[in-house]
C-alpha cells in the first residue's frame, strides 16, 4: 500500500480510536475485571491494526476487530501464565467459547469505566490522568501536553492509578445505590475539574486550552446519555456549553486575554449557548431543584444571553450566587457574588464583602482576591491602593499571560 493510502489508513484508526476506544476498552475490562490488563490489551491490538491495516485493508467492522485480537491476547497471555488461578482459567474458558465476531457494547460498560477510573481510592491527578486516558482516548504525549509535565510523570501516574486499582481490588461496576450520589458528585467532579483548568488555565504560558475543556465537555456529553435521569450531569454539561461558546472571543491571535466586558459578542458560539439552554432545560425538567452546577450554568447563561455587559441582569445573577452560596459555599462563590454586587448595586457595597474576605483570609495566596479588590478600587477613585493591588495580584498569578495582564493594569491606572 502507498504512503498517502497508509497515512489514510493510520488517520481512520486514529478516528476510530477517538470515537470507539473507550467502549473498547470498557468491553474488555467487563470481561478481564482489570481496567489497567484491559487498557493494555487494547493497545496492544491498536498497534496490531497500526502495522496490519495498512496491508490488508480495514476490516468491515473494526471495533469488533480490535476487541476480538484483545480478547485472544488475553486469552494467550493466561495459557502462558504459570500457576494460573481458577478466576482467570474461567475467563479464558468463556472468552475462548465466544466467536470474537460479535461486538455488543451497552452504555453500562462505558459508564463502569468512568467509574472505575475516578474512584476515590484514586489522587484526583490520578483519576484525571487516567480518565483523560482510557475515556477520552489521549495519548501520554497528549497528556503531557495538556498537563504541562513531561510525558515519563504522566506514565508514571496512569501506571500508578492502575496498580493502585488492582491493590485495592476496586471492582468494575457501577456503584451501589447507597453510594451512587457520593461517586457520581466525584466523578462531575474530576470532569468540571479538568474543564475549569482549560477554560482558566493556572499555569504555563497559555490562558485558555480549549483542547482540554473540548475533552471535558465531551466526556460530559456521555454522562449526560448514560445518565439521562440525574439532572446535575445535564447542568455540568450546560455550564460547560456556556462557557465554551466565548473561547473564539477570550484570546487575541497572540494569545492575549480579552475579559468579558471587551469581548466581541458576535464571536460567541450561539449555537453552542442554545446546547446549553437545552441542557439545563432537561436538567430543570427533571423537577428535583437546581444544584450546585445548576445553579452556576444559570449565571453562566444570564452572561450568555445579555446583550452587553451593561445589560447582562446582574439583580438576578446576585440572588443566582446568594443560592449558590447556601448549597455550596465557599470564598470563590463570595468573591464572584461581590462582583455580581459591584455590577449591581455600586463597588462600595462590594468592598465590603471582599475585605471580609480578606480578613478571613481563606484567599490568601490567590491572585483573584486582589485582583477583584483593584478594580473594585479603581471604580472608587482609590488609584494608588489599585496599583498595589494589582502588583500584589500579578506576584501570585502562575499563569504568565494573566501576570501580564494584571502587570498592565498596574502600570495603567
Amino acid at each position: 500500500m502507498s504512503g498517502g493510502a497508509g497515512s489514510a489508513v493510520r488517520r481512520r484508526i486514529e478516528a476510530l480510536w477517538r470515537i470507539e476506544g473507550s467502549r473498547i476498552i470498557a468491553v474488555l475490562a467487563r470481561v478481564t475485571r482489570d481496567i489497567g490488563l484491559a487498557e493494555d490489551l487494547a493497545q496492544e491490538a491498536l498497534a496490531d491494526a497500526l502495522e496490519q491495516w495498512p496491508v490488508s485493508g480495514v476490516p468491515r467492522n473494526p471495533a469488533a476487530w480490535l476487541t476480538a485480537v484483545a480478547k485472544r491476547k488475553a486469552i494467550d497471555a493466561w495459557r502462558r501464565a504459570e500457576g494460573l488461578d481458577e478466576r482467570y482459567r474461567a475467563i479464558a474458558h468463556g472468552l475462548e467459547e465466544d466467536d470474537g465476531v460479535a461486538w455488543e457494547p451497552v452504555d453500562d460498560d462505558v459508564l463502569r469505566l468512568v467509574f472505575t477510573a475516578c474512584h476515590p481510592v484514586l489522587s484526583r491527578e490520578a483519576q484525571v490522568a487516567l480518565t483523560l486516558r482510557v475515556v477520552s482516548g489521549l495519548t501520554t504525549e497528549e497528556l503531557g501536553r495538556l498537563f504541562l509535565v513531561p510525558v515519563a510523570t504522566v506514565q508514571q501516574r496512569i501506571v500508578r492509578a492502575k496498580k493502585t486499582l488492582a491493590a485495592a481490588k476496586v471492582p468494575f461496576e457501577v456503584p451501589e445505590p447507597n453510594e451512587w450520589k457520593e461517586r457520581l458528585g466525584g466523578v462531575l467532579g474530576v470532569v468540571y475539574l479538568m474543564f475549569t483548568e482549560g477554560y482558566a488555565a493556572t499555569s504555563g504560558e497559555r490562558w485558555i486550552r480549549p483542547d482540554l475543556a473540548r475533552e471535558a465537555l465531551r466526556i460530559g456529553r456521555v454522562l449526560a446519555g448514560l445518565v439521562p435521569r440525574e439532572p446535575e450531569v445535564h447542568a455540568l454539561v450546560a455550564l460547560m456549553e456556556f462557557q465554551a461558546s466565548r473561547f473564539a472571543a477570550r484570546t487575541r491571535p497572540d494569545g492575549t486575554p480579552i475579559l468579558l466586558a471587551e469581548q466581541d459578542r458576535t464571536r460567541w458560539d450561539r449555537a453552542q449557548i442554545g446546547r446549553g439552554s437545552a441542557a439545563l432545560a432537561r436538567s430543570d425538567a427533571l423537577g428535583r431543584g437546581r444544584g450546585n452546577y445548576a445553579l452556576q450554568a444559570a449565571i453562566a447563561e444570564c452572561h450568555a444571553t445579555a446583550p452587553s455587559v451593561g445589560e447582562t441582569d446582574w439583580q438576578r445573577i446576585v440572588l443566582l450566587y446568594e443560592a449558590l452560596g447556601r448549597i455550596a459555599p465557599g470564598p470563590v462563590v463570595e468573591l464572584n457574588r461581590a462582583v455580581a454586587v459591584s455590577m449591581a448595586t455600586g463597588p462600595a457595597a462590594a468592598l465590603v464583602i471582599v475585605d471580609r474576605l480578606v480578613t478571613g483570609g481563606s484567599l490568601r495566596g490567590a491572585h483573584l482576591l486582589p485582583s477583584v479588590r483593584g478594580e473594585l478600587l479603581v471604580r472608587l477613585g482609590r488609584l494608588e491602593e489599585a496599583r498595589a493591588e494589582f502588583t500584589a495580584a500579578a506576584a501570585l498569578a502562575k499563569n504568565q499571560r494573566t501576570r501580564a495582564l494584571l502587570e498592565a493594569r498596574a502600570a495603567n491606572i
